[in-house]
Protein backbone atom coordinates (compact mmCIF):
# COMPACT_ATOMS: atom_id res chain seq x y z
CA UNK A 1 0.00 0.00 0.00
CA UNK A 2 1.91 2.60 -1.33
CA UNK A 3 0.41 6.16 -1.40
CA UNK A 4 1.79 9.42 -2.47
CA UNK A 5 -0.09 12.88 -3.46
CA UNK A 6 0.56 16.34 -2.18
CA UNK A 7 -2.62 18.10 -3.84
CA UNK A 8 -2.55 21.67 -3.93
CA UNK A 9 -4.98 22.28 -0.86
CA UNK A 10 -2.38 20.99 1.63
CA UNK A 11 0.13 22.76 -0.03
CA UNK A 12 -1.75 25.96 0.68
CA UNK A 13 -2.01 24.95 4.12
CA UNK A 14 1.94 24.73 4.42
CA UNK A 15 2.16 28.14 3.34
CA UNK A 16 -0.77 29.25 5.20
CA UNK A 17 1.06 27.63 8.58
CA UNK A 18 4.67 28.64 7.98
CA UNK A 19 3.61 32.12 6.94
CA UNK A 20 0.81 32.90 10.47
CA UNK A 21 3.38 31.65 12.80
CA UNK A 22 4.82 34.96 13.63
CA UNK A 23 1.03 35.86 14.67
CA UNK A 24 0.92 33.37 17.30
CA UNK A 25 2.28 32.81 21.11
CA UNK A 26 2.25 28.55 21.05
CA UNK A 27 1.21 25.72 18.34
CA UNK A 28 -0.97 23.12 19.87
CA UNK A 29 -0.60 20.27 17.92
CA UNK A 30 -3.30 17.50 17.94
CA UNK A 31 -2.86 13.89 17.16
CA UNK A 32 -4.42 10.63 17.29
CA UNK A 33 -4.11 9.15 20.78
CA UNK A 34 -4.81 5.68 18.86
CA UNK A 35 -1.76 6.43 16.48
CA UNK A 36 0.57 9.31 18.52
CA UNK A 37 2.97 9.17 16.36
CA UNK A 38 1.75 8.06 12.97
CA UNK A 39 -0.84 10.91 13.25
CA UNK A 40 2.22 13.16 13.84
CA UNK A 41 2.88 15.17 10.33
CA UNK A 42 6.91 15.63 10.34
CA UNK A 43 5.77 18.18 7.44
CA UNK A 44 4.65 20.25 10.86
CA UNK A 45 7.57 19.29 12.82
CA UNK A 46 9.64 20.94 10.28
CA UNK A 47 7.70 24.42 9.78
CA UNK A 48 6.63 24.89 13.33
CA UNK A 49 10.53 24.07 14.33
CA UNK A 50 11.61 25.38 18.08
CA UNK A 51 7.84 27.22 18.64
CA UNK A 52 6.82 26.68 22.05
CA UNK A 53 4.32 24.07 21.24
CA UNK A 54 1.89 21.71 23.44
CA UNK A 55 0.80 17.74 22.08
CA UNK A 56 -2.81 16.82 22.48
CA UNK A 57 -3.53 12.90 22.31
CA UNK A 58 -7.18 13.21 21.68
CA UNK A 59 -9.36 10.64 21.67
CA UNK A 60 -7.92 9.74 24.52
CA UNK A 61 -11.15 7.82 25.54
CA UNK A 62 -11.14 5.28 22.67
CA UNK A 63 -7.17 4.39 22.84
CA UNK A 64 -5.67 2.08 25.30
CA UNK A 65 -5.03 3.68 28.48
CA UNK A 66 -2.39 1.48 29.40
CA UNK A 67 -0.97 2.44 26.38
CA UNK A 68 -1.89 6.13 26.70
CA UNK A 69 0.37 6.67 29.93
CA UNK A 70 3.27 5.03 27.63
CA UNK A 71 3.00 7.46 25.25
CA UNK A 72 2.77 10.32 27.36
CA UNK A 73 6.04 9.69 29.11
CA UNK A 74 7.54 8.73 25.66
CA UNK A 75 6.99 12.52 24.62
CA UNK A 76 7.61 13.85 27.86
CA UNK A 77 11.01 12.16 28.00
CA UNK A 78 11.58 13.92 24.68
CA UNK A 79 11.06 16.96 26.08
CA UNK A 80 7.21 17.53 24.80
CA UNK A 81 4.71 18.97 26.80
CA UNK A 82 1.98 16.22 26.19
CA UNK A 83 -1.74 16.05 28.05
CA UNK A 84 -4.44 13.53 27.54
CA UNK A 85 -7.45 14.83 26.47
CA UNK A 86 -11.25 13.70 25.00
CA UNK A 87 -12.65 16.38 22.69
CA UNK A 88 -16.18 15.16 23.12
CA UNK A 89 -16.60 14.98 26.79
CA UNK A 90 -13.82 18.12 27.74
CA UNK A 91 -12.23 15.58 30.01
CA UNK A 92 -8.91 16.73 30.01
CA UNK A 93 -9.29 20.24 29.13
CA UNK A 94 -8.22 21.81 32.40
CA UNK A 95 -4.89 20.45 31.98
CA UNK A 96 -4.27 22.49 28.71
CA UNK A 97 -4.08 25.73 30.48
CA UNK A 98 -1.15 24.17 32.59
CA UNK A 99 0.71 22.76 29.74
CA UNK A 100 0.88 26.48 27.62
CA UNK A 101 1.72 28.16 31.27
CA UNK A 102 4.52 25.82 31.24
CA UNK A 103 5.61 26.76 27.53
CA UNK A 104 5.48 29.95 27.70
CA UNK A 105 6.40 30.78 31.05
CA UNK A 106 10.03 32.54 30.22
CA UNK A 107 7.77 34.97 27.49
CA UNK A 108 5.40 35.82 30.35
CA UNK A 109 8.64 36.62 33.02
CA UNK A 110 9.91 38.97 30.15
CA UNK A 111 6.68 40.33 29.62
CA UNK A 112 6.36 40.57 33.51
CA UNK A 113 9.52 42.55 34.07
CA UNK A 114 8.37 44.95 31.06
CA UNK A 115 5.78 46.04 33.25
CA UNK A 116 2.95 44.46 30.77
CA UNK A 117 -0.25 43.11 31.65
CA UNK A 118 -0.65 39.00 30.80
CA UNK A 119 -2.72 39.39 27.22
CA UNK A 120 -4.56 36.97 25.24
CA UNK A 121 -2.77 33.94 24.44
CA UNK A 122 -2.60 33.55 20.46
CA UNK A 123 -2.53 29.62 19.75
CA UNK A 124 -2.85 27.97 16.38
CA UNK A 125 -3.60 24.63 16.17
CA UNK A 126 -2.45 21.60 13.51
CA UNK A 127 -2.64 19.02 13.19
CA UNK A 128 -3.51 16.47 10.29
CA UNK A 129 -7.04 15.76 9.19
CA UNK A 130 -9.16 13.61 11.25
CA UNK A 131 -7.76 14.31 14.94
CA UNK A 132 -10.37 16.04 16.08
CA UNK A 133 -9.63 19.49 15.97
CA UNK A 134 -12.75 21.07 15.39
CA UNK A 135 -14.58 19.13 18.47
CA UNK A 136 -11.54 20.57 20.37
CA UNK A 137 -12.49 23.98 19.65
CA UNK A 138 -15.61 23.92 20.14
CA UNK A 139 -14.96 22.71 23.21
CA UNK A 140 -12.54 25.04 24.19
CA UNK A 141 -14.53 27.99 23.07
CA UNK A 142 -17.84 26.03 24.69
CA UNK A 143 -19.74 26.83 21.40
CA UNK A 144 -19.78 25.51 17.80
CA UNK A 145 -17.12 27.77 16.52
CA UNK A 146 -15.91 25.65 13.91
CA UNK A 147 -18.05 22.95 11.41
CA UNK A 148 -17.50 19.39 12.82
CA UNK A 149 -17.76 16.19 10.95
CA UNK A 150 -16.51 12.09 11.22
CA UNK A 151 -14.70 13.18 7.19
CA UNK A 152 -11.49 14.04 7.31
CA UNK A 153 -11.17 17.65 5.82
CA UNK A 154 -13.85 19.46 7.25
CA UNK A 155 -12.24 22.66 7.79
CA UNK A 156 -11.05 24.16 4.21
CA UNK A 157 -9.79 27.77 5.62
CA UNK A 158 -7.41 29.65 8.08
CA UNK A 159 -10.10 30.23 10.88
CA UNK A 160 -9.65 32.72 14.18
CA UNK A 161 -12.21 32.07 16.88
CA UNK A 162 -12.40 34.35 20.23
CA UNK A 163 -12.67 32.74 23.63
CA UNK A 164 -13.46 34.78 26.39
CA UNK A 165 -10.68 35.62 28.39
CA UNK A 166 -7.68 33.18 27.84
CA UNK A 167 -7.14 32.64 23.89
CA UNK A 168 -7.73 33.60 20.01
CA UNK A 169 -7.44 30.24 18.36
CA UNK A 170 -6.06 29.88 14.76
CA UNK A 171 -7.55 27.16 13.18
CA UNK A 172 -6.03 25.43 10.34
CA UNK A 173 -7.13 22.71 8.05
CA UNK A 174 -5.82 19.59 8.35
CA UNK A 175 -2.45 18.42 6.43
CA UNK A 176 -0.81 14.94 5.22
CA UNK A 177 3.12 14.58 3.81
CA UNK A 178 3.84 14.43 0.26
CA UNK A 179 4.38 10.92 0.67
CA UNK A 180 4.12 8.04 3.43
CA UNK A 181 7.50 5.75 3.64
CA UNK A 182 5.87 3.45 6.11
CA UNK A 183 3.19 1.79 4.52
CA UNK A 184 2.33 0.56 8.11
CA UNK A 185 1.70 4.18 8.87
CA UNK A 186 -0.68 4.91 5.86
CA UNK A 187 -2.53 1.84 7.09
CA UNK A 188 -3.04 2.75 10.47
CA UNK A 189 -4.67 6.51 9.71
CA UNK A 190 -6.79 5.13 6.76
CA UNK A 191 -8.23 2.89 9.61
CA UNK A 192 -9.14 6.02 11.92
CA UNK A 193 -10.52 7.41 8.87
CA UNK A 194 -7.64 9.98 8.27
CA UNK A 195 -7.45 8.96 4.59
CA UNK A 196 -10.67 9.03 3.01
CA UNK A 197 -11.73 5.77 2.05
CA UNK A 198 -12.65 6.63 -1.23
CA UNK A 199 -9.35 6.36 -2.41
CA UNK A 200 -8.19 3.05 -0.55
CA UNK A 201 -8.67 -0.49 -1.01
CA UNK A 202 -11.61 -0.98 1.92
CA UNK A 203 -11.36 -4.81 1.94
CA UNK A 204 -7.64 -4.89 2.23
CA UNK A 205 -7.33 -2.33 4.85
CA UNK A 206 -10.00 -4.76 7.06
CA UNK A 207 -8.15 -7.97 6.28
CA UNK A 208 -4.51 -5.97 7.92
CA UNK A 209 -7.05 -4.33 10.74
CA UNK A 210 -8.49 -7.80 11.40
CA UNK A 211 -4.84 -9.27 11.39
CA UNK A 212 -3.94 -6.80 14.11
CA UNK A 213 -6.92 -7.22 16.38
CA UNK A 214 -6.23 -10.73 16.27
CA UNK A 215 -2.65 -10.32 17.24
CA UNK A 216 -3.19 -7.35 20.06
CA UNK A 217 -6.99 -7.63 21.06
CA UNK A 218 -8.14 -10.93 20.75
CA UNK A 219 -10.89 -10.56 23.00
CA UNK A 220 -12.33 -7.64 22.37
CA UNK A 221 -12.46 -9.03 18.67
CA UNK A 222 -14.44 -12.31 19.63
CA UNK A 223 -16.30 -10.74 21.60
CA UNK A 224 -18.16 -7.68 19.46
CA UNK A 225 -18.27 -10.19 16.87
CA UNK A 226 -19.27 -13.21 18.68
CA UNK A 227 -16.48 -15.73 17.29
CA UNK A 228 -16.17 -19.08 19.15
CA UNK A 229 -13.71 -20.16 16.39
CA UNK A 230 -9.43 -20.35 16.98
CA UNK A 231 -8.62 -17.49 15.19
CA UNK A 232 -5.13 -18.85 14.51
CA UNK A 233 -6.26 -21.33 12.54
CA UNK A 234 -7.65 -18.87 9.87
CA UNK A 235 -6.12 -16.22 7.87
CA UNK A 236 -7.07 -12.69 8.02
CA UNK A 237 -9.79 -13.04 4.89
CA UNK A 238 -11.50 -15.70 6.50
CA UNK A 239 -11.61 -14.12 9.93
CA UNK A 240 -13.61 -11.08 7.70
CA UNK A 241 -15.36 -13.47 6.13
CA UNK A 242 -16.58 -15.29 9.75
CA UNK A 243 -17.38 -11.72 10.66
CA UNK A 244 -19.91 -11.45 7.68
CA UNK A 245 -21.41 -14.89 8.11
CA UNK A 246 -22.32 -13.45 11.57
CA UNK A 247 -23.32 -10.07 10.59
CA UNK A 248 -25.77 -11.40 7.89
CA UNK A 249 -23.57 -10.05 4.68
CA UNK A 250 -24.32 -13.08 2.30
CA UNK A 251 -25.11 -12.29 -1.08
CA UNK A 252 -26.56 -14.84 -4.03
CA UNK A 253 -25.31 -18.04 -4.03
CA UNK A 254 -24.58 -17.97 -0.06
CA UNK A 255 -21.21 -15.93 -0.50
CA UNK A 256 -19.98 -13.16 1.81
CA UNK A 257 -20.03 -10.04 0.58
CA UNK A 258 -16.47 -9.25 1.97
CA UNK A 259 -16.79 -5.62 0.92
CA UNK A 260 -19.94 -4.76 3.40
CA UNK A 261 -18.10 -6.89 5.49
CA UNK A 262 -15.12 -4.77 5.55
CA UNK A 263 -17.08 -1.35 5.59
CA UNK A 264 -19.03 -2.76 9.03
CA UNK A 265 -15.78 -4.41 10.74
CA UNK A 266 -14.08 -0.08 9.84
CA UNK A 267 -17.15 1.32 11.67
CA UNK A 268 -17.00 -0.58 14.60
CA UNK A 269 -13.52 0.32 14.96
CA UNK A 270 -13.67 3.81 14.11
CA UNK A 271 -16.80 3.71 16.78
CA UNK A 272 -15.00 2.12 19.41
CA UNK A 273 -17.95 -0.75 19.27
CA UNK A 274 -15.31 -2.76 19.45
CA UNK A 275 -13.39 -1.48 22.57
CA UNK A 276 -10.65 1.09 23.30
CA UNK A 277 -7.74 0.00 21.12
CA UNK A 278 -3.95 1.60 20.58
CA UNK A 279 -2.53 0.76 17.23
CA UNK A 280 0.88 1.27 18.21
CA UNK A 281 2.99 1.16 20.84
CA UNK A 282 5.93 3.36 21.86
CA UNK A 283 9.58 2.43 21.28
CA UNK A 284 11.03 3.00 24.94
Amino acid sequence: MVLQWFPGHMAKTRRLITDSLKLVDVVVELVDARLPLSSRNPEIDKIVGNRPRVLVLNKSDISDSDENAKWVKYFENKGIATILMDSQSGKGLKNLDTAIDKVLAEKFERERLKGMQRRTVKMMVVGIPNVGKSSFINRLSGRAATKVGDRPGITTAKQWIKVAGRYEILDTPGILWPKFEDPEVAKRIAYTGGIKDEIMDVEELAFYLVGYLRNNYPDMLKERFKLTEDLEQYEDFDIVELIGKKRGCIVSGGHVDTLRASNLILDDFRAARIGKITLESPKI
